[in-house]
C-alpha cells in the first residue's frame, strides 16, 4: 500500500513540478531578454487543471482491460504545457521580453513554490503523527 498515493497529495506532486518548470521557462526567458527575435515562453497548468477537475463526475473503474471506459479522461490532462507568445512585440528586435514582467513572475512562482512545499511538508507531518512518528 502506497501511503502517500493519495489524490491531494498527487495533484501538490503535480503542481510542484509545474512551478519547476516554469521557474526553467522563466529563467530562459530572462537569460535571453537582448537577443533579437526571441519570443517568450510561459507555461500554462493552473487553466488546464481546472478544466480536468470542473470536467470531472462519475468515472467508472476498470478491473480488466477488455471493461469499456467510462468518462474517462485523457493521460495528458493536466499536465503542464510550455506555450510562445508570438503575438507581441516588446523591443524594435522583435524580443517580446519584459525583464520586470519576468521578474514579477519569478517572485510570485517562488512564492507559489513556497507555499506547496509547505503544504506537503504537513501532509508528511500528519502521516508520521498517524502512525506514531514524531
Amino acid at each position: 500500500m502506497n501511503i502517500l498515493n493519495k489524490p491531494g497529495f498527487n495533484l501538490l506532486e503535480r503542481s510542484l513540478d509545474a512551478a519547476a518548470l516554469r521557474q526553467k521557462v522563466i529563467a530562459d526567458n530572462v537569460a535571453n531578454v537582448d537577443t533579437p527575435n526571441f519570443k517568450r515562453s510561459d507555461v500554462r497548468f493552473e487553466e488546464l487543471l481546472q478544466q480536468e477537475m470542473n470536467g470531472g463526475g462519475l468515472v467508472g473503474k476498470r478491473t480488466d482491460a477488455k471493461h469499456i471506459p467510462i468518462n474517462q479522461t485523457s493521460t495528458t490532462a493536466g499536465t503542464p504545457q510550455v506555450v510562445q507568445d508570438t503575438e507581441t512585440f516588446m523591443n524594435n528586435n522583435q524580443n517580446n521580453v519584459d525583464i520586470d514582467y519576468e521578474m514579477a513572475l519569478m517572485a510570485k512562482n517562488q512564492l507559489r513554490y513556497n507555499v506547496m512545499v509547505q503544504q506537503v511538508n504537513g501532509e508528511i507531518k500528519k502521516l508520521r503523527t498517524a502512525i506514531g512518528g514524531r
